[in-house]
């Protein structure tokens, strides 16, 4: 059925039953989990203009603390997991990282969006746009 769950953090609080889900899912079906943090370059333009090359290594540091916490969870559930922080536009980070590795589905939450999404549409609303192929499920809190 599916080999592969992408669990996209943006490390909220709103993202955790979002991260269940993606486990409970994995679990199930003796997937992989592939949990993804994009650290989002048009947010880190437009609002943090002028942030230093420590300043975005900390927006990295978190995004791996992010999903390293995945995947020790996936770990204690014995589910198979990998961690990836990747830089560039969220919903087209996802889509494209969901490509490459064979991703059959793509779990995300719906609220944890940046303030620049609220007003050009949802990063949920663009990954399931693009996402084509890929079955995508959109939890909420």
């Amino acid at each position: 059925m599916y080999d592969n769950v992408l669990i996209a953090t943006d490390g909220s609080d709103e993202v955790d039953p979002c991260i269940e889900y993606g486990l409970d899912i994995a679990d199930a079906v003796d997937a992989k989990i592939h949990a993804l943090y994009v650290v989002e370059t048009k947010a880190t333009y437009i609002l943090t203009v002028g942030l230093s090359d420590d300043e975005l290594e900390e927006y990295r540091e978190y995004g791996r603390e992010n999903v390293t916490d995945i995947v020790e969870r996936a770990g204690d559930r014995g589910i198979e997991a990998a961690g990836i922080v990747r830089t560039g536009r969220p919903a087209e980070e996802i889509v494209e990282y969901a490509r490459e590795n064979d991703v059959d589905i793509i779990v995300l939450g719906k609220q944890g969006h940046g303030a620049i999404d609220r007003h050009v549409g949802s990063t949920a609303e663009a990954v399931i746009r693009m996402a084509e192929n890929t079955a995508t499920v959109v939890v909420e809190e």
